[in-house]
């Protein structure tokens, strides 16, 4: 059985660099990482190539991976065909078509339609068999395994991508000295192998929504007529898929730069087709489940920032809520909110209350926060002064509302 919410948690990357002829990093590699002690990819499928994308985009941040630098994700057959989706926009993410892959007509066609969206692709261990020699007329980069052959068939290799002017030839595997001096004799454009770096774990902590949060959502977004009330409703009532979704607007390669205040705004910035992309890859990266009460206080203290904005004209009640919602998820997290707030698209308003308390509805923040730890709440906060038990009852009872809708049949 799931668990209603979700849990704070760990969450790991592997990260190796490319490095340019000068010696300067010039790209990363992402690679899955399913623990704190995993030195290698345990697994190199659909879900792992999930994983890392929503984890990439939604729980670090790409520009907090990789800076200004572009980087490549393996991709499984199911992204490259279509069967799964890709939620980011060509750019700087460069999709690496794993080696041993069945190179067929279908791949073929799946490779010139992402090109010729603009997608730039990496053939990952090319060797020089014909079969993959097929997707070269459709691909920006050449990754050429230093260690899968002698000096002569690698000369081959190199002579043949070079007569394709738009290839850039990426050394892979430079396990030793001699395999980078031979890599440099040929000059090739990138270089990588633990000659010069080994993959570094990068590891940050990250709420992760529930199969039951992304069900709903899924199926909301899945109708021919989506209402999106119900699809932010159903983002609202699990705080981790909240601030996933919030980091999807913010992500650099959407190009969104326009700062929000409500999860609506949100969905509305990035689009019912990214969200439903979005939701998609969660489920199939099928993380993990766990706290669910102290997730359900997160809820509560939103839904009850949410009811007192509104009794007291503090402020727009979905702007209320995503202001209780992200303060109680900077205590989850156990870090400060300012660290979780500086990598979401927020307005100064929300930021400010979330952060330092300003403003109507850092008021009410202050006083929500208060009165759930049990504490004194000012009685000059206008029409019932401090008194906020039908506040925390009316909370409660949404919140148990919401959580206990069945899960939708499949």
């Amino acid at each position: 059985m799931d668990s209603i919410i979700g849990h704070t948690g760990p969450v790991h990357i592997g990260r190796q660099a490319l490095y340019d002829a000068q010696g300067r990093v010039a790209a990363y590699e992402l690679l899955f990482r399913d623990g704190p002690h995993a030195h290698e990819a345990t697994v190199r499928n659909s879900a792992a190539t999930s994983r890392v994308i929503v984890e990439a985009f939604t729980a670090f941040g790409i520009e907090e991976l990789v800076g200004d630098r572009p980087c490549f994700i393996n991709l499984t057959r199911e992204f490259l065909v279509g069967d799964l989706p890709l939620p980011f926009p060509p750019g700087r993410v460069g999709l690496e078509l794993l080696a041993g892959l069945e190179i067929d007509d279908e791949l073929v066609a799946a490779a010139a339609a992402l090109t010729g969206q603009g997608h730039r692709l990496a053939i990952d261990g090319y060797t020089g068999d014909p079969d993959t020699a097929r997707l070269l007329p459709h691909v920006h980069y050449v990754k050429v395994d230093m260690l899968a052959g002698d000096r002569h068939a690698i000369a081959r290799i190199v002579d043949q991508c070079r007569r394709i002017p738009r290839i850039r030839l990426i050394a892979q595997r430079i396990e030793t000295p001699e395999l980078l001096e031979l890599a440099i004799r040929h000059d090739f454009q990138l270089y990588q192998g633990h000659a010069l770096s080994r993959p570094h774990l990068v590891t940050t902590q990250a709420l992760n929504p529930t199969r039951l949060a992304r069900v709903r959502l899924l199926t909301e977004l899945a109708a021919e007529d989506v209402d999106l009330d119900r699809a932010v409703a159903a983002i609202e009532r699990d705080p981790a898929l909240a601030v996933r979704i919030l980091r999807g607007v913010n992500a650099a390669a959407n190009g969104l730069k326009q700062p929000v205040s409500s999860i609506f705004q949100a969905v509305v910035l990035l689009g019912i087709p990214q969200v439903r992309q979005w939701a998609t890859l969660m489920m199939v990266a099928d993380l993990a489940d766990g706290d669910e009460s102290r997730l359900t206080d997160a809820v509560v203290r939103a839904r009850m920032c949410q009811t007192v904005a509104e009794r007291r004209g503090a402020g727009p009640g979905p702007t209320a809520f995503m202001v209780g919602l992200l303060s109680a998820l900077g205590d989850l997290m156990g870090g400060p909110v300012g660290a979780l707030t500086g990598q979401l698209p927020l307005t100064e308003e929300v930021a400010e209350a979330v952060v330092h308390g300003h403003g109507d509805l850092g008021d009410v923040l202050r006083d929500v926060r208060a009165y759930q730890r049990g504490e004194p709440v000012p009685r000059s906060c206008g029409p019932a002064g401090g008194d906020l038990h039908g506040e925390l009852l009316a909370a409660l009872s949404w919140t148990n509302a919401s959580l206990a809708e069945p899960e939708p049949a499949a």
